[in-house]
Formats: structure tokens, C-alpha cells, sequence
């Protein structure tokens, strides 16, 4: 089938035919962490949704640039201009160096995501490494009169470049908003208007991250890196740009603004946000008693959590919901996924018990075209989910005998779970779970099923039904067709 991936642009607030601008190549930028604390579930959601695009432009015959920036520097405390740097703080904090900070918890990171499946980008720069790209870009929007400078520091004149643009397009923001919903900040006179945010920002004494630079020794501000990475390695146009929805202000923003102060048109033409998640209802903090890193998750080591969530469940559980919806968490919620996810594994590992007949009793054709269809539909990942489920009734009914599957459609609905399960939702079977636990006990169980029919064929009744008990006992759902015996696992 012809496929047109269809995408929700948050800049123009409506589905848009994905056309790249030089097809089959795609640039794809995606906010990273700031690598100061161990990642948490608030970091699986964007991994995830966007690794899902990854695959499927992948899947597609795209040939995808993904970068994914790592921040370790210029994101401060209180927030964009104000405060300690968050690295800086919990370095002087553990008496280390902020670069042991950045690569203890880089690599932690790292793990995580390794662990979700989550593939690595193309390019992962870190905007410590790219303070001169940044230097540069300041320069330009400085002579292009979009910016000033005051006691050494950088700031963008949103006023002024509000006057020739507008500031607020992705946010739909007027100025006035933002006038009125900017804070004034202790240490802040320095700038010409409060909505005004800083480029370059002249490091105090204290300040242990610090380059030089034409104004001052200092450090750039946490909106410059993306826009400076993503120009030098995907141009000063790219396709897609993404990241979490509470990015959209002010940093999605800002970088809009530095795009067209600097190059006098728009660098991204597609903006992907993905919605947050929240905890029995409330926006998941540190503050609040309800924050779980993704390790917790993994150990169920969180007052939080009634047990252990394996990587491939957080992973189900964040799919079984559209990217650009709300996903709420609780311990009900994660175990239902854990079941769901269980049922389409096992319906994957009884594929090979089907035996094949001449003639079939049902169709499997629409499956295909029905994941690819609600893919096609902005990465509708619970659609899909839902379709795979059809299939696994299928499967189900033609592996106790109640359905005839021909060869060839036993070969295509394995196609099915191989392309959209595994490739493009990324679930992999897990070391004691999933089908990995059919598949270590399969060998045993269906030799145990041997043993059986051969006492049953000798009348030996009582072999016959010990084995059977012995093995419902374990937890093996034992069914006798006409063909012989099935088995499934059950949780």
C-alpha cells in the first residue's frame, strides 16, 4: 500500500502530509536530558515517541539524520536565566567535577535507554562541546540587531523582534502574555524588558563553568545549544523537530526566535511535542513525594510502586496511549499493560504450534494494512496495539483447533508481529518473561505433551493425567484438540 504519513505540527495545529524536504533523506532533531540526576519516567515518554518516528521513517525507506543533544551546561536552577547551573550546583553539591557529573549520569541515561529499547541517535552532541558554534550564533543575531548587550551578559530583544516576527507563533502567544506571565527575577535589571532571555550569560566568580568569549567569560544560554547543534548538523533547514510538551515555552520558542534573528527565516519545519505523564493524577516532582526514576521502575525499589516493572512493560504502557495524550500512571495501569503485553507475546510464541491446513476459516489479510494505516495516522501506537490484538484472537482460536490458517497466512500473520510488534513498537522479549519464558520451557513442555500422547495411545490413564496435572499445577493452560495437545503459559 501507498503510504502517507500524516504528522501533527505544533506550529500550524493541524496533521500534515510528512514531505521531506530532500526525500528519501531526513533531518531529525530531538531535545535530550540534562544529565544531572538519574533519568526518570518523565525521560522514557520522548525517548520512546520519537524512537517510534525513528523506526518508522526507517521502516519507511527514509535514510534518518537523528540528533539528540545531551545539555550539560547553561540550564540553571530557578530557571532559563537565573539561578546556578543545575550541573555546577550538584557537582559543588558532591565535590566533583561537573564533566564526572555529566559522564556518570550520560551513562546512566544511556543504560536506561538501552534497556526501553530505545535505539541511539545518529549524532549525540553535548553543548559543552559546541560553545563556539553557539559564540557564532550569538554574533549573528547581535548584528542583525536582534540582541544586546548589558554588564558583560547577552539577552534577545524579544520586543524589537517581535515588531519585524512573531513571538509567540508556537506557543500562540502574544507579547502581552508574555509580559504578564514573566516573572521579575532578583539579579534581572540588567535586562531592557522581562520577557527578554538570555544568549550569552557572564559568569560571577563562583560560577565554575565559564569559556571566554567577545563579552565575558561565561556560558551560553540553555536555548542556544539546540539551535546551533541542530543548524550545523542538519542545516539551516531540517525536517522534524521534537521534544516534550513543556519544551513548547519558552525554549521551543526561544529557538524559533534565534532561528529567523540569525538566518531571517525559520529552520524547522515540522515541531513533534509529546505530552507528559503524571502520577495518580499530578504532574510527577520531586516535591511533591511521587518522583520514580526509571531504575526504581525497573527494582520496584519506590514507596510508589506495588512491585518491579520490567523495561518492556514502561515501554507498552507508554505505547498503549497516543504520544499526544495525557498517560497517567498507577500501579493498576502498569499492570494491565504487563498482562496485555503478556498476551500478545504468548500469542506470538503459539504462531509455531498452528498446524497449517488447505483451506482457511478466516482472513488475516486486513491486519497488514490496518497497523499501517493508523501508523500512516500521526504514529497511532494504540491503534496498532488494538489490531495486533484482532490478530492474536486469530492465532489464538487456530492454535486450540477452533480456526484452519493456511501456510501462507500462518507465514504472514508471523510477518505481522515481526514488522509491527518487534521492528517498528521495538518490544523484545525479556530474560524470564514474555515469550522468553515459553521459549526456555517450550522444548521441555512440548517433550513432556510427547510423553503424554504416547501414554494415552497405550490407555496408560494415570501417566496421562499426572503429567497434565503436574503441568497445570506450574501453570500451563493444557488443551486437547484433534490434532493433538496445545499449551499456553499463564501469569
Amino acid at each position: 500500500m501507498e503510504h502517507k504519513l500524516s504528522i501533527y505540527n505544533t506550529l500550524t495545529r493541524k496533521k500534515e502530509l510528512f514531505e521531506p524536504i530532500n526525500p528519501p533523506h531526513v533531518g531529525m532533531y530531538v531535545c535530550g536530558p540534562t544529565v544531572y540526576g538519574d533519568p526518570h519516567l518523565g525521560h522514557a515518554r520522548p525517548a520512546i515517541t520519537f524512537d517510534i518516528l525513528f523506526r518508522y521513517l526507517k521502516h519507511l525507506g527514509y535514510k534518518v539524520r537523528y540528533v539528540r543533544n545531551i545539555t550539560d551546561v547553561g540550564h540553571l536552577e530557578h530557571d532559563a536565566d537565573a539561578g546556578e547551573d543545575k550541573i555546577a550546583k550538584k557537582a559543588r553539591l558532591e565535590q566533583l567535577e561537573p564533566m564526572e557529573v555529566v559522564q556518570y549520569y550520560t551513562q546512566r541515561y544511556h543504560k536506561a535507554m538501552e534497556a526501553l529499547n530505545v535505539l541511539p541517535p545518529s549524532i549525540e552532541p553535548h553543548a559543552s562541546g559546541h560553545i563556539i558554534e553557539q559564540i557564532q550564533l550569538v554574533k549573528e543575531i547581535l548584528d542583525n540587531g536582534y540582541a544586546y548587550e548589558s554588564e558583560g551578559s547577552i539577552y534577545f530583544d524579544v520586543n524589537k523582534y517581535n515588531k519585524d516576527h512573531h513571538y509567540g507563533k508556537l506557543s500562540g502567544r502574544n507579547l502581552d502574555d508574555v509580559l504578564n506571565t514573566t516573572r521579575e527575577l532578583d539579579g534581572q535589571e540588567e535586562k531592557h524588558n522581562p520577557a527578554d532571555f538570555a544568549l550569552w550569560k557572564k559568569a560571577q566568580p563562583e560560577h565554575i563553568m565559564r569559556w571566554p568569549s567577545p563579552w565575558s567569560d561565561g556560558f551560553p544560554g540553555w536555548h542556544c545549544e539546540c539551535t546551533a547543534m541542530g543548524r550545523k548538523y542538519l542545516g539551516e533547514t531540517f525536517d522534524i523537530h521534537g521534544g516534550g510538551m513543556d519544551l513548547v515555552f519558552p525554549h521551543h520558542e526561544c529557538e524559533i526566535a534565534q532561528a529567523v534573528a540569525s538566518q531571517g527565516h525559520d529552520m524547522v519545519r515540522y515541531w513533534m511535542h509529546n505530552n507528559m505523564i503524571t502520577i495518580n493524577g499530578q504532574k510527577m516532582g520531586k516535591s511533591l513525594g511521587n518522583f520514580i526514576t526509571l531504575n526504581e521502575f525497573f527494582t520496584g525499589d519506590n514507596k510508589n510502586l506495588q512491585q518491579a516493572y520490567s523495561p518492556m512493560t514502561i515501554r507498552f504502557f507508554i505505547l498503549m496511549a497516543h504520544y499526544r495524550g495525557t498517560v497517567d500512571f498507577s500501579n493498576d495501569a502498569l499492570q494491565a499493560a504487563e498482562k496485555a503485553m503478556s498476551r500478545l507475546m504468548e500469542a506470538y510464541g503459539a504462531i509455531g504450534r498452528i498446524q497449517p491446513s488447505a483451506e482457511s476459516t478466516v482472513s488475516v489479510a486486513e491486519f497488514r494494512d490496518k497497523c499501517y494505516e493508523a501508523m500512516d495516522d500521526d504514529l497511532n501506537t494504540p491503534i496498532v496495539i488494538s489490531h495486533l490484538f484482532d490478530a492474536a484472537k486469530v492465532i489464538n482460536q487456530a492454535a486450540d483447533g477452533k480456526a484452519s490458517l493456511t501456510a501462507d497466512q500462518i507465514d504472514e500473520l508471523k510477518s505481522l508481529f515481526d514488522t509491527f510488534l518487534f521492528d517498528i513498537l521495538g518490544i523484545k522479549a525479556e530474560e524470564g518473561g514474555g515469550s522468553g519464558r515459553e521459549e526456555a520451557f517450550g522444548k521441555v513442555v512440548d517433550m513432556l505433551l510427547e510423553q503424554r500422547a504416547i501414554a494415552k495411545a497405550n490407555k496408560d490413564w494415570a501417566t496421562s493425567d499426572k503429567i497434565r496435572n503436574e503441568l497445570t499445577a506450574l501453570g500451563f493452560e493444557i488443551k486437547d484438540t484433534k490434532d493433538g495437545a496445545t499449551w499456553k503459559l499463564n501469569r
